[in-house]
């Protein structure tokens, strides 16, 4: 009842692990995969070890929000082969996030993690504190990394929208055209927290992106968006706390959600939403969520009446 479909992957459940602060860690993630989410997305992954940014890297600002400027800490992917490996042996379609300083860098990692077992690559061009962002405010940029891993790669390839854009239409058309399998709308917003004691900002880094409950519904407006324009899957994803979270997004046209966030209040949400999205189909004689997928587009908004 709640498998999806994304470009080849089949997902029990239309929960994936947005790529962010877990995914990291083998135990982390085969305790997610035991509670029932139907997909791993593993923390952005690049060509060598990187520390991040010092503390304090995330802080919550309102109840469900949070602002986090980890500055793309990961062990590099020579190290983080072994993590794939031993999480593949568990059956559940896993997608590494990759990220690198060249277009030949995040080639060189994503075909590592291809040949470790991965099962779909997401190329982060979106994290709105590093130097990779540069990639995803720009169509042109998009386009080529997009068409050089895929023209590469045997593995389904998903790009993370970045949403700090005046227009995320044309970056999602940009990786269409280069070859996308799907897309992730939406990564974090850019913001900042300035403490009015000590007159300076609160993260070390000093911006960071905005995520949680806050940026729920800007999530939908761009997934809404993007359905009418785009012929390949969109993966929803900006605070995911409940069904009816994860039954919006599908309205507006998500095949799949990511969720992140929401876990800082434990694992058990997973549960929570499935048996909730299960609830929901049947009280509406619904066989899939399929079945539900941008049916909010069906409804005719009202025309701006003219003066007399």
């Amino acid at each position: 009842m709640l498998e999806v479909n994304i470009s080849g992957l089949k997902l029990n459940s239309p929960l994936i692990l947005a790529s962010g602060i877990l995914g990291v860690s083998y135990s982390t993630m085969l305790r997610l995969i035991n509670i029932g989410i139907g997909a791993i997305t593993t923390k952005s992954i690049g060509p060598r070890p990187r520390k991040g940014f010092k503390n304090p890297s995330i802080i919550e600002l309102y109840p469900g929000t949070f602002l986090n400027s980890v500055g793309l800490g990961n062990p590099g992917i020579d190290n983080f082969i072994s993590e794939i490996e031993e999480i593949k042996s568990h059956k559940i379609p896993l997608i590494v996030s990759v990220f690198g300083d060249s277009n030949e860098t995040y080639l060189d990692v994503a075909l590592k993690a291809q040949n470790a077992g991965a099962d779909a690559i997401e190329i982060n061009i979106s994290c709105p504190h590093a130097e990779i962002s540069s990639i995803g405010i720009d169509k042109d940029l998009t386009f080529k990394i997009t068409k050089l891993l895929k023209k590469n790669l045997s593995i389904p390839l998903f790009v993370k929208l970045n949403p700090n854009v005046t227009n995320l239409s044309e970056i999602a058309l940009a990786a269409e055209k280069g070859g996308a399998d799907g897309v992730v709308a939406i990564n974090t917003l850019t913001a900042i927290k300035i403490d009015i004691n000590t007159k300076r900002p609160i993260l070390s880094h000093g911006s960071g992106g905005l995520s949680g409950k806050a940026i729920h519904p800007i999530a939908v407006k761009k997934v809404y968006d993007l359905y009418k324009i785009l012929n390949i899957p969109i993966i929803g994803c900006g605070g995911i706390d409940s069904w009816e979270d994860v039954i919006e997004l599908f309205l507006a046209g998500a095949s799949a959600v990511q969720i992140g966030t929401a876990l800082y209040n434990g694992f058990e949400i997973i549960h929570e939403i499935n048996n909730g999205l299960r609830n929901y189909l049947n009280k509406n004689n619904l066989n899939s969520l399929n079945d539900i997928k941008g049916l909010a587009h069906q409804f005719k908004t009202q025309e701006v009446p003219e003066f007399d």
